[in-house]
């Protein structure tokens, strides 16, 4: 009772004072963001008994503004219509916290009608609009606003405007707008500022004027972190990774502290120079930083190191990242499926599933292709079934993922099908039909593509003519691939080293080598190892000694990291009992440290993949596979069959035969005849292209076992049937 009177007698406190506390607590809230803290003393002010505590415009600014950094568009149309029921929505005040807070809830248009209806507009207002415009991705409304607010208001902009202005520009690449912008900032002196001249320089970058952009840059007498950003990331969107490398280090030199967006940049860059050195300095940069945490740049090294070839380095990197997204499985997936290790890139997506990580359309676009490599038509099925469980099927991307999956798969004509269902058509899904046609001998079907591809009012690419030149060249559609590579030009398309080989390579398999020869001395640029390589091909096929010499020259003058060019020249100089040439070859590969590359097959039964390579004994049914291999051997000469010694040299001919009986691809064909039923399609792929013999062997075995042998080596597939190859032994 003596608490209850002796409160009761205590004076109240005065209501300026309670007015005070209720706007210290709405203002407190709303320097560390907190919406419901802020309503909750919004709401004590406006139930408050006193005059001198109710809310006031500045409270409905504050709270307007903690809605525009939340993008809370409810509540801020709530204090909308507060303003609206006191009649001040149009005061300047009001109205600019209105606009700002409508432009970033991504409203621009809310915006633009509480601008409309303003008595009166400061230069205030007009940046809160700009700067609205230019946030949503309306640019070119950005821009006509700086110019109105000068026409209708007389408002000269000031360096908000500019840096407001100045992304707008570059989204929309308007150079000659940036340049007056930039022009005017010289002429206010705005450009002393470091974020006028930060924002001016990233917007040339984005306008692709990098030398400009470069020049104000070097002008600059200050530069913080931001300024170096800005240059280094504008190098690398403009494609010059080098000098963005190179800016990064002067920048760690100088002292400046590498952030994420440097960071990122650099490491871009590294993957896509492929150095591996430098990619690690940046990662003991970022972690030095502290970014070793920030799940971006984690991820961004996933993909550097991947680029960089080093699977095992990115998938350190993975294992250790402690949150992962759905990001970082795509970044390591793909990073698998790009450097050949595609069994591991399936093996990942299936875990990606067991932690419940929900894919999206580049998840598929990663792991199809790995699946394609891997030729499994099992998983090929699955994935396919599963892009439709996830409704991704019909996305451009995946679908074209799938019809390049099922052509490497052996299943063009589901590839077909596919095709034909396509609700969109991209240039990549006509490059993948047209691809899967050529890669498997049909270089007909592939033209006629083409055609209708035109027809059909597609723009070919260059990726286009190499898959239609390509599938001229297994073809022997020697005509149709000179008229294809002449009408590049009429597309606007310039020839690159790939397509120049490919030429090189229909010439030579048609026999025309000195066509082919003549054809790589007129070429604009200098010739490749893979134009060269290819002339050497079709020296090896044709047996032309001379000018197989003078391709290899070429190709040993251009330092050819596989020994592969070493071999063919010594199996053209063994053809032509050039012994002591064979031996300088070989002797030169040994002091050059270069191998040759050793031949395998595979053979996918029951999910197990299962691996030859020529000679081996170590597969668990080697003696069976033998003894059925020996059996086949008898079965064919007794329909005609004649080993082709040609390949092999030094060794006496009861042991060439011998050596033929031991390719890998016979091996993977005994093992499959033994482990599937009769009628069953054996389908094998090996790394290496099938020898002339080999080829012959095969299809005398689908001949006398009645079955069909679909074979996909380095080049294309083989469809044996019959005692019949779909490529007409022209490959």
């Amino acid at each position: 009772m003596l608490c209850a009177v002796a409160t009761a007698s205590l004076p109240s406190p005065p209501a300026t004072h309670v007015a005070a506390d209720h706007h210290a607590r709405l203002k407190a809230a709303a320097a560390r963001s907190d919406l419901p803290g802020a309503l909750a003393a919004f709401a004590a002010m406006s139930s408050s008994p006193s005059t001198a505590a109710r809310p006031v415009l500045r409270t409905f600014t504050a709270l307007l503004k903690l809605c525009a950094v939340r993008g809370d568009l409810a509540t801020g149309r709530a204090v909308h219509a507060q303003l609206a029921a006191r009649g001040i929505a149009s005061e300047p005040l009001a109205a600019t916290a209105l606009a700002n807070m409508y432009a970033k809830c991504r409203r621009p248009d809310d915006a633009r009608r509480v601008f409309d209806r303003m008595p009166a507009r400061d230069r205030v207002a007009w940046n809160a609009l700009v700067a609205g415009y230019a946030r949503n991705g309306l640019a070119e409304a950005a821009i006509e606003m700086v110019v109105r607010m000068q026409e209708e208001d007389g408002e000269r902009p000031d360096s908000v405007t500019l840096v407001s202005a100045l992304p707008a520009c570059g989204a929309v690449r308007a150079l000659h707008a940036c340049r007056e912008v930039h022009a005017f900032a010289v002429r206010a002196g705005f450009d002393e500022l470091v974020n006028v001249s930060t924002a001016i320089l990233d917007a040339y970058c984005k306008c692709g004027a990098i030398e400009a952009a470069r020049a104000i840059f070097d002008s600059m007498p200050v530069r913080n972190s931001v300024s170096w950003n800005a240059m280094i990331d504008g190098y690398v969107q403009n494609g010059n990774p080098t000098e963005a490398l190179a800016l990064f280090n002067t920048m760690i030199k100088e002292g400046v502290d590498a952030t994420d967006v440097s960071v990122l940049a650099a490491l871009q860059s590294c993957g896509e120079l492929g150095y591996l050195d430098e990619a690690r300095r940046v990662h003991e940069i970022l972690v030095g930083v502290g970014l070793n945490s920030n799940v971006s740049v984690q991820n961004a090294l996933i993909t550097t190191y991947s680029k960089c070839k080093r699977t095992d380095l990115a998938a350190q990197v993975f294992t250790d990242l402690s949150n992962k997204t759905r990001i970082s499985w795509n970044a390591m997936i793909h990073g698998f499926a790009q450097n050949g290790c595609s069994e591991d890139a399936v093996r990942l997506f299936s875990r990606m599933q067991m932690e419940n990580v929900k894919p999206d359309s580049f998840t598929l676009v990663s792991v199809i292709p790995a699946i394609a490599d891997i030729s499994h038509p099992l998983q090929a099925r699955w994935i396919h079934g599963y892009s439709i469980r996830q409704h991704l099927d019909h996305d451009v991307y995946v679908l074209t993922a799938l019809i390049d999956m099922y052509a490497k798969c052996g299943r063009v004509s589901i590839a077909r099908s596919l095709f034909v269902s396509a609700r969109e058509r991209h240039v990549i899904t006509w490059n993948a039909m047209i691809h899967g046609y050529g890669s498997h001998g049909f270089g007909k079907v592939a033209v006629e593509l083409f055609e209708e591809m035109k027809s059909a009012g597609g723009l070919p690419n260059e990726t286009t003519f190499l898959s239609v030149l390509s599938a001229c060249s297994h073809a022997g559609l020697v005509d149709e691939g000179q008229k294809y590579f002449t009408s590049m030009k009429d597309y606007g398309l310039q020839p690159g080293m790939e397509h120049y080989g490919t030429m090189v390579d229909l010439l030579g398999r048609a026999g025309k080598l000195d066509e082919a020869w003549s054809f790589i001395q007129s070429m604009p640029v200098e010739p490749g190892i893979s134009v060269y390589g290819a002339m050497l091909g079709a020296c090896k096929l044709h047996k032309n000694v001379e000018l197989a010499e003078a391709s290899a020259q070429k190709i040993f003058e251009l330092g050819p990291q596989e020994g592969v060019y070493h071999v063919l020249l010594a199996n053209i100089y063994a053809n032509a009992s050039m012994w002591k040439d064979v031996v300088r070859v070989r002797t030169a590969m040994e002091k050059k440290g270069l191998q040759k590359t050793p031949g395998w097959s595979i053979i996918l039964l029951k999910n197990e993949i299962h691996t030859f390579y020529s000679g081996s004994t170590n597969h668990r049914q080697a003696k069976e596979i033998y003894a059925r291999l020996a059996k086949l051997i008898e079965e064919i000469k007794a329909v005609g069959y004649v080993p082709d010694t040609d390949s092999i040299h030094d060794v006496e001919d009861d042991v060439k035969s011998q050596l033929l009986n031991t390719h890998s691809e016979r091996l993977a064909i005994a093992y499959g005849l033994i482990r599937t039923a009769p009628g069953t399609t054996i389908q094998i792929k090996k790394n290496l292209r099938v020898c002339n013999d080999c080829h012959n062997v095969t299809k005398l075995i689908s001949l006398v076992t009645g079955r069909e042998i679909i074979m996909r080596d380095i080049q294309r597939f083989h469809h044996f049937k019959d005692g019949k190859c779909s490529c007409g032994d022209y490959w």
